[in-house]
């Protein structure tokens, strides 16, 4: 017997079916064959049936339709025939029928009012659109209206009226001071859905003068505003002096306090009120009660309960919202105002009509000659929609007559059809709320047999595996197909084949015998095709020596063999895996034709390996795993891996749950610690396995968490102390049932990337976390304190999606929740989000500058308004510069240095300034977007300081009793220079110093010639500079006077100054070369006994001598002072250290300073915490200076600059 079935669409490349045909003619979509049958039009795209347009843009009237021949095009406007030939700002685009009006080069949007319809039309027919309506948006200007103010007792209640002008589409109503902020609404005070403001009873705060109502016309995007209203509320207090003040003792008059009043309703107004709501659409029923204390609203459905996931409370539950309404939902809706004295309530009979909505459209239908079909046009609406018929166009009543169709209310009969029988009917289901307009065409083709697959076209299959031969085809009426093998076989029949009604021949087990050649004949009345395919069989990919599991010992050799079998005509490719991954990059791997060989095994080559073969038509695949392991403890007893556990079985099969059991492989003398179970999903990643969890050694059965929707299999592997098994057989396959999403995504996000957007990210749900099939996002988001309805969208496949058109900078509320197919996941949680920011727009002002001392000032400024930051406040950055020096006014290159302080500072520390120079700042504030515009620069001036130390100091041309000195000014004067101290002594040979002497040198001199000095005799000097305000640091040197001629030199040190006198020369008396004699042999002798000392660990008194060389002007500071004198080393012929007023721990005591460290920002020059706090140290630009003597030229450290801050 013939078998014939329908295959998927994916078993057949060739053939896809033409949307929305229903017959049994079906029209593949072949392109060649597309470009030659005729098809009636078909209108594709056309704008909305009220289109509201922008009336300062163009006019674009879309409509689209195919058609074969291509269709032409025509307008009617307000029902008459619209000729846009003679209006010189209507075009039509080409090959296209959507008319663009030119509103922005003269026209007027208003002329251009009215119904529009577009109809396709070519020889087979006529489409028409829908009746198009167009208005321009408007956005008028509220009139003109003298407001008094409102002057209410408290406890009263108000209502404020906002009246906004009507506009298309209607305005958005919202509620804002002068400060363009958001009045505050309550359960006491809210908005109406008619836009006045309610107030249940007014309260002291209330008192304002600026309640605006704004106008938000959003298809123009203008905002139009109220004149602002006042409000005054009398306290009883007060009240009750003024009435005192005012009247006599006689008058019998006295101001109630504020007494509590039971509910009373502001809107709706009366006992009852009825309401009409369309199907489909969102119902809102609102009440707003006055009273004292505030009622509160409760709803209730009179005869049923409040529809559920449908229902929804808002203002304060003062307005009940449905969505998605239906006919059911009709019935009485009561509100009860109720507070601590009584209550009150209101009747809201609801009725829920319905526009027409289908219930079986029209469909195209395409028929051969003389065959029979039906078009069905069935529709449903509150009340029933009336059904009428066009065809082509026309009214069916006034058409032309055709024998063939026969009209019976919603369905018209096709009866022996011709080709002529080809048109396009309309079908109009409309009552009082709507209309619904379809287009069906009939199409008549008579077509002989063509037959779509190539000639001649090669298949090649695998042994054993089913044979698909194609043979798509096209005829009108429909051909049969028959199938034969060899050029004159008989015809194919029996449960070998399958016959699918596509034409496709299927063989489901092919075999050698099946290759050979095969033809596929189709035939009609109109004519016969026939067309040959081939069909060769190949034997399957084999690997007849697999891998085998290895145990190896490190450093060893290991080898792996994978020899296949494959059919002669098929090229195979080998690739080898380790661990489903590419083998490491590494010589010690050899990869032969039939093996792997891994040299020098180590631990890391430890894993599975698999070796894949892969031809055009299969691929076979094995694995095999290697052990690395140690020298065994003993020959006799061989440690290996488990065998792998087998016997599997599933019980207890529910819904979230089953139960796995299995019996363990042999531990090969490890015992088994634990067992390994994972699992496939077969719907959704299949051949991945995934890790459900792990027992212990001795259990053999688990219970097993599911979850929905997933086609489970399990594996067990066994581990012991060698390694892990290999994986069991898997299980029989168990698929849970589908249900709704039990979680949403995670890491919801809104943060806008642009100042008119939003971006919504978050993190998709896995394929197993999807519960069933159909897995998308409902992705919703509102402006956050605007009682905004929630916006929403649902996609899919996405993790991402932008909201354009916000407001810069605002919050919003932002949540995703998950849905399938079965339902929604739970209500997700909202996150506070924002849109994107902007640069801010005002500059910080107010900016004023206190020098503290002549490296420090502290900047103030007032914060800027945060709704003008317009992000993120990040802080201000402060721009400083140095202009000039005062001293030199030279200018130099600007090099500007920024501090940043975080967060809302108004001030902050301007470290490391230079003294006694003209600097220039500015603040800019910060957000996350940049910079804001920068304050006007500000001038300020640092006061003198101390001088550095001179640039140098040379002392030239010694002679007996005098020595030159010439020194370079200081680097850094720091300020005005008044004088130069110069200070010096004599050192004798036992480095002993002298007398100090001083010398006091104007500051524009830049030398000095010391005089009456003694004859060959070491000085040392030091000189410094000074200021007004003090003396800076000293620059030392030393220098020796020349002998004189007769080689004797006596020192006489006077009181002040160095004395020389001449002496006879003795270097020839007797005496005196004995003398010297005598004094040669006790050095030696006194060499001798140190150097013997020494060997024996004799320490050097290297104090005395320090203490000796100790500089008078430096010495260690006072206790309190918190500094003590630090000696440093340099040149071996300058015995004298400088000293240092630097602690040695380097750090600074709190009361040294009365600055705060966070007040320092971190920049270029600075590093500070986010809170503002110093974390580093002063940083400048450092200028060498020579290095002459032994005193250091290097900038002050940054602990003594904070030293100077008091």
């Amino acid at each position: 017997m013939v078998r014939k079935m329908s295959i998927p669409t994916s078993k057949t490349s060739l053939l896809l079916f033409l949307c929305q045909i229903i017959s049994a003619l079906d029209v593949p979509l072949d392109s060649k064959l597309l470009e030659e049958l005729s098809q009636p039009p078909t209108i594709t795209q056309q704008s909305p049936k009220d289109y509201i347009v922008d009336p300062r843009e163009n006019i674009v009237i879309q409509c689209e339709a195919k058609g074969k021949p291509p269709p032409s095009f025509s307008w009617t406007r307000n029902g008459t025939h619209f000729d846009i030939d003679k209006d010189a700002q209507v075009t039509m685009k080409p090959n296209s029928g959507t008319l663009v009006i030119n509103i922005m080069n003269g026209g007027k949007a208003e002329a251009y009012e009215g119904v529009y319809q577009c109809t396709a039309r070519n020889e087979r027919g006529a489409a028409i659109s829908n009746n198009i309506v167009i208005r321009p948006s408007r956005s008028p200007l509220w009139t003109k209206e003298k407001l008094e103010p409102n002057h209410v007792r408290e406890g009263d209640s108000l209502v404020l009226h906002c009246r906004p002008p009507v506009g298309l589409p209607p305005p958005i109503i919202f509620w804002m001071d002068n400060a363009f902020q958001r009045l505050p609404q309550s359960e006491r005070v809210s908005q109406g859905l008619n836009g006045d403001l309610y107030f249940s009873n007014v309260q002291p705060e209330d008192t304002r003068e600026d309640y605006i109502c704004y106008a938000r016309f959003n298809h123009t995007q203008t905002i139009q505003q109220k004149q602002p209203i006042s409000v005054k509320v009398f306290s009883m207090d007060s009240l009750n002096d003024t009435i005192a003040a005012n009247l006599s003792d006689t008058d019998i008059y006295g101001a109630k306090p504020v007494t509590e009043r039971q509910p009373v309703l502001l809107t709706p107004t009366g006992s009852t009120s009825t309401k009409v709501e369309l199907r489909g659409n969102v119902l809102l029923l609102e009440c707003i009660a006055a009273g004292l204390p505030t009622p509160v609203i409760r709803w209730i459905k009179e005869g049923g309960e409040l529809p559920a996931n449908r229902t929804f409370f808002e203002n304060f539950k003062k307005t009940l919202k449905i969505i998605d309404v239906s006919e059911a939902d009709s019935g009485n809706y009561k509100c009860i105002a109720r507070n601590t004295l009584g209550s009150v309530h209101h009747v809201i009979s609801v009725t829920v009509k319905a526009a027409p909505y289908w219930i079986t459209a029209p469909r195209n239908l395409v028929l051969s000659p003389g065959e029979d079909g039906t078009l069905i046009c069935r529709a449903n609406g509150n009340p029933k929609p009336s059904i009428s018929w066009l065809a082509n166009g026309v009214p069916i009543a006034i058409a032309p007559e055709d024998p063939s169709r026969k009209v019976d209310g919603d369905t018209i009969i096709f009866s022996h059809v011709q080709e002529r029988s080809s048109a396009v009917y309309q079908c109009n289901a409309s009552n009082e709320y709507g209309y619904l307009l379809a287009n069906a065409f009939v199409n008549v083709l008579a077509e002989p047999p063509r037959i779509l697959t190539p000639a001649n076209k090669l298949y090649q299959v695998i042994a054993d595996r089913p044979a698909l031969l194609d043979c798509a085809y096209f005829g009108s009426p429909k051909p049969e197909i028959e199938w034969f093998k060899g050029v004159k076989g008989s015809i194919l029949r029996g449960n070998e084949y399958v016959f699918h009604d596509n034409g496709t021949l299927e063989i489901p087990v092919a075999q050698k015998n099946n290759a050979g050649t095969y033809t596929c004949v189709a035939r009609n009345e109109l004519g016969k095709i026939q067309n040959e395919v081939h069909l060769e069989i190949k034997d399957p990919t084999m690997i007849i020596k697999q891998p085998e599991y290895k145990v190896i010992q490190r450093y060893g050799q290991v080898s792996f063999e994978c020899i296949i079998k494959h059919d002669s005509t098929l090229l195979p490719t080998v690739t080898w895996l380790k661990d489903n991954d590419e083998l490491p990059d590494d010589e010690r791997f050899l990869v032969g034709k039939d093996n792997l060989t891994i040299m020098n095994v180590t631990d890391k080559d430890d894993g599975t390996y698999t070796c894949i073969v892969n031809t055009t038509l299969d691929s076979v695949s094995a694995s095999a795993v290697l052990t690395v392991v140690a020298a065994p403890p003993t020959p006799a007893i061989i440690y290996a891996r488990p065998n792998p556990p087998f016997d599997l079985e599933l019980t207890g099969q529910l819904e979230r749950s089953v139960d796995l059991s299995w019996i363990p492989g042999d531990e090969n003398n490890s015992p088994i610690t634990n067992f390994v179970i994972e699992y496939e999903d077969a719907l959704h990643e299949p051949g991945v396995w995934h890790y459900q969890t792990e027992v212990p050694g001795t259990q053999t059965t688990v219970q097993l968490k599911l979850s929905p929707y997933v086609n489970y299999s399990f594996r067990v592997i066994a581990v012991n102390r060698i390694g892990r098994s290999q994986p069991s057989e898997p299980s029989e396959q168990y698929l849970t049932k589908s249900a709704s999403p039990d979680e949403n995504p995670a890491n919801v996000q809104g943060i806008g990337s642009e100042p008119d957007n939003l971006v919504i990210t978050w993190e998709p749900l896995k394929g197993f976390q999807s519960n069933g099939p159909g897995l998308q996002y409902k992705v919703s988001w509102r402006q956050k304190d605007v009682d905004d309805e929630w916006t929403s969208v649902i996609v899919a496949n996405v993790s991402k999606y932008i909201v354009s058109g916000t407001p810069t900078f605002v919050p919003y509320e932002v949540k995703v929740q998950a849905l399938n197919d079965l339902g929604y996941a739970p209500e997700p949680s909202e996150v506070i989000g924002h849109s994107g920011e902007d640069l801010p727009m005002v500059a910080p002002g107010n900016v004023q500058v206190h020098v503290i001392n002549s490296t420090l000032a502290k900047v103030h400024w007032d914060p800027v308004p945060l709704k003008t930051v317009r992000g993120h406040l990040q802080g201000y950055k402060v721009y400083y510069w140095k202009v000039q020096s005062l001293s030199r006014r030279s200018r130099r290159h600007v090099e500007k240095n920024i501090l940043t302080f975080r967060g809302n500072k108004t001030f902050g520390m301007l470290p490391g300034l230079e003294p006694y120079s003209s600097y220039k700042l500015n603040v800019r504030v910060v957000n996350g977007k940049g910079e804001g515009p920068a304050s006007s620069d500000k001038v300020f001036k640092t006061p003198e300081g101390v001088p550095s130390s001179p640039s140098f100091l040379k002392i030239t041309n010694p002679t007996l009793d005098s020595l030159t000195l010439e020194w370079g000014s200081p680097t850094h004067p720091n300020g005005v220079l008044t004088s130069y101290t110069l200070k010096f002594q004599p050192i004798n040979n036992t480095h002993e110093l002298g007398p100090l002497v001083e010398i006091r040198i104007p500051a524009n001199e830049s030398s000095l010639i010391l005089k009456n000095l003694n004859y060959s005799t070491r000085y040392k000097f030091y000189f410094n500079a000074q200021t007004s305000v003090g003396s800076g640091s000293q620059i030392t040197e030393e220098a020796v006077t020349i002998m004189d001629e007769a080689g004797i030199l006596r020192p006489a040190v006077g009181a002040g100054k160095a004395m020389a006198s001449r002496q006879v020369d003795i270097a020839t008396q007797g005496w005196f070369i004995g003398l010297m004699c005598a004094v040669a042999l006790l050095i030696l002798i006194l060499l001798i006994v140190c150097f013997i000392r020494r060997n024996k660990g004799g320490k050097y008194p290297v104090k005395e001598k320090e203490d000796a060389h100790a500089d008078p002007e430096i010495q260690p500071m006072k206790e309190d002072d918190g500094t003590f004198g630090e000696y440093s080393d340099a040149e071996d012929h300058k015995p004298l250290k400088k000293g240092s007023r630097t602690p040695s721990d380097r750090t600074v005591k709190k009361e040294d300073s009365d600055d705060s460290l966070v007040d320092y920002g971190e920049g270029v020059n600075g590093q500070f915490n986010e809170d503002g706090s110093f974390i580093g140290q002063y940083s400048g630009k450092k200028e060498k200076e020579p290095a002459e003597g032994n005193e250091s030229s290097e900038a002050p450290s940054p602990v003594n600059a904070m030293n100077s801050f008091v």
